[in-house]
């Protein structure tokens, strides 16, 4: 967690849903932290708790959470416009949307179909456990599948925070360069996925797949890897797929602890 941009005091957020089910925002209070190591530790403890209850919550809904990452502009909004567009169709789908200012990506997103809130962090420069149970309270859930939370365009200060999510994919697009994953080791570490977006345009940028592959694979290993372009369409089924087979395995899950 870093000094400058704030994140390690409390700050003001607000909530604005963009559906007429529950119009309004939500406005948290200022409150004045001291600025010690023993504020970090206990923020991430206090996020740790907010996180273990979002998480029991997605649970007990039946709900697949997802935090997608990224540095700004890698593509995550057009990725999760034509996620919902097509993959929303089939199931339910409903969005978090972090920034620190602004609705735009909300309004992007805002489909009849899809619930969808923009949590406005101010200065802080990642979405916590809190502000996503907050977001949660005012979005209509009933019958949602899938929770995709867009965080704050970011690749360090939210790899630390843990939202209460089952999947966390990181996206690398091909217009940000081969070595992110090498600058970045913490966020690529903590992924499911790794998305390459952005692929149609690689080769014009001189975008050298194997290398990034390669660097991937050295900083997270774990990781499923999935290139798409949300262009042109190309990986998207594979995208698709990949979270249906995690639907799946959440109902089994389901049945099972209900038996």
């Amino acid at each position: 967690m870093c000094l400058e941009c704030g994140c390690h005091n409390s700050v003001p957020f607000g909530v604005k849903v963009l559906s007429m089910i529950a119009p309004g925002l939500l406005k948290a209070t200022e409150v004045d932290t001291p600025r010690t190591l023993e504020i970090h530790e206990s923020l991430l403890a206090k996020n740790d708790d907010s996180a273990a209850r979002n998480r029991a919550r997605f649970r007990q809904q039946g709900m697949l959470a997802i935090n997608l990452l990224s540095s700004p502009g890698s593509g995550k909004t057009t990725l999760l416009s034509r996620t919902v567009d097509e993959f929303g169709y089939d199931e339910r789908c409903a969005v978090l949307v972090g920034d620190l200012e602004t609705d735009n990506d909300a309004r992007r997103l805002h489909r009849p179909h899809v619930p969808v809130a923009q949590i406005t962090t101010g200065t802080a420069c990642h979405l916590d456990a809190d502000m996503v149970a907050k977001g949660l309270d005012v979005l209509a859930l009933d019958g949602v599948r899938v929770m995709f939370i867009e965080n704050v365009g970011n690749l360090v200060c939210p790899a630390d925070f843990d939202l209460g999510e089952a999947l966390r994919v990181v996206l690398l697009s091909a217009t940000e360069g081969e070595d992110k994953p090498l600058k970045y080791p913490p966020m690529f570490k903590s992924a499911h996925v790794v998305i390459v977006t952005k692929i149609d345009v690689a080769g014009v940028l001189g975008f050298d797949r194997q290398t990034a592959m390669d660097n991937i694979r050295r900083m997270a290993p774990q990781a499923k890897v999935i290139e798409v372009s949300a262009r042109t369409g190309e990986g998207m089924s594979e995208w698709y797929a990949y979270l249906n087979s995690h639907l799946s395995e959440l109902t089994h899950e389901n049945r099972d602890s209900n038996a």
